[in-house]
């Protein structure tokens, strides 16, 4: 899969104190820009340093041409898909800390490849975990 890229931070989820405001900031500036946009946004977690307790990049993309920067995803990784439970307004943390607790408890074998979170037209979030 092919995602052009609206806008990217380096960050960690442990030593960076600002993550919060960086990744809202990130999010208010990549939807003031797809304003009108009709499909799919992505939310890109790639070129880790480590595991999820290491740095890593974020980016926000989307699957139509926008500008020249894009990210290629393998269409080869195998993915386990957790679904957000979007009444919750933290279902999205909610669901990475289930990620990270399956991970730790050995239920999860990670590839630390792409990840990613499939925001649908429809409401619907998904996170995509590569795994080995």
């Amino acid at each position: 899969m092919k995602l052009f890229l609206v806008n990217s931070i380096r960050t960690n989820n442990f030593n960076d104190e600002q993550i919060m405001g960086k990744i809202k900031n990130m999010w208010e500036e990549a939807y003031s820009n797809l304003e009108h946009h009709q499909n799919s946004i992505f939310g890109v977690y790639y070129d880790y340093e480590s595991d999820y307790k290491g740095d890593y990049s974020l980016s926000v993309g989307i699957e139509e041409s926008y500008g020249k920067s894009f990210i290629e995803i393998p269409k080869n990784e195998k993915y386990e898909i957790f679904k957000v439970d979007t009444t919750d307004e933290k279902g999205v943390i909610n669901t990475w800390s289930k990620i990270w607790e399956q991970e730790e408890a050995g239920l999860l074998e990670r590839a630390y490849s792409y990840d990613f979170e499939k925001y649908s037209t429809n409401g619907e979030i998904e996170i995509y975990i590569a795994i080995k």
